[in-house]
């Protein structure tokens, strides 16, 4: 894949986040043997994924940018029909969508197709199930994607939210060559909340309505009070349901409370203007 033909001169950028193993020795022999196609930047600590993907885009250069994974889960076979469909297809991106890996669990391969389902749901954009971060994409497609300033990224929401002509190829689920997943269920399922809140209000909406359910309740149960006060007499009893109430419109508040906190925070993230990573190396 390193040897340039008629029409391709491959180059390779490789992004280190910071990594403890001997990465980063493999990537500066690969730079040394192939010097002008095999490049190569390092993070100074770990940013995390979106940080390294963007790291990536911003250093490319060629008409065509194809992402990819370094475990070989995601099949290079696929770039030349990718090619094609770009270039005698007149499609901007070429994505791909994974059919269920070998060896997931059924609880997570639920809770990932319940998170699609609950994105678009609440989203304007469309996110594809089961899509990967492997895709290949124009000169076009990239400068927009990069030149989107937010500080937190939710890069399959963004792909989407950018538009163009995209299309996608379904693959087999590949062994991965070397190294195994950190991605556990607790970063995951903070990973998918941020996808939410990147790309939808409803949370907002929600906690404004579960507000207004709460307040018509607490009305319907005052007139239930008085009403029964007049044609009765005496007051209402049960303290345990009063308690009951209390606690369940408390939680209601702090869930509320938790959810603007959570968009407070964005923006606050947003208004420090600190850089997505920081490059110790490249070359």
């Amino acid at each position: 894949m390193n040897t340039p033909t008629p029409t391709v001169t491959p180059e390779y950028i490789f992004v280190d986040d910071g990594s403890s193993d001997h990465t980063l020795d493999e990537m500066k022999a690969l730079h040394e043997e192939h010097p002008e196609t095999v490049h190569f930047r390092s993070f100074s600590r770990n940013f995390g994924k979106e940080s390294a993907l963007a790291a990536g885009l911003q250093a490319t250069t060629g008409d065509m940018v194809a992402v990819m994974d370094v475990d070989l889960q995601d099949p290079p076979e696929l770039l030349p029909e990718m090619v094609d469909l770009i270039e005698n297809r007149g499609y901007d991106c070429v994505g791909t969508i994974q059919k269920e890996r070998r060896g997931q669990s059924k609880l997570r391969a639920f809770l990932s197709s319940s998170f699609y389902r609950v994105i678009n749901w609440l989203s304007d954009v469309r996110i594809e199930p089961n899509a990967r971060d492997y895709r290949l994409m124009t000169r076009q497609f990239v400068d927009t994607v990069i030149s989107l300033p937010e500080f937190n990224r939710f890069s399959k929401g963004i792909f989407s939210w950018v538009g163009y002509k995209t299309t996608y190829l379904t693959y087999e689920s590949q062994p991965r060559a070397a190294g195994t997943t950190h991605w556990n269920l607790r970063q995951l399922f903070a990973y998918s909340i941020e996808g939410i809140i990147d790309f939808s209000n409803a949370p907002l909406r929600l906690a404004t309505w579960v507000g207004s359910l709460s307040f018509l309740l607490s009305i319907l149960g005052l007139i239930f009070v008085i009403v029964r006060a007049l044609t009765v007499g005496g007051s209402v009893a049960g303290w345990p349901s009063l308690v009951v109430i209390l606690l369940a419109i408390g939680g209601i508040q702090l869930f509320c409370l938790g959810i603007l906190g959570q968009y407070i925070s964005k923006i606050y993230l947003e208004t420090k203007h600190r850089p997505m990573y920081i490059i110790r190396e490249e070359k």
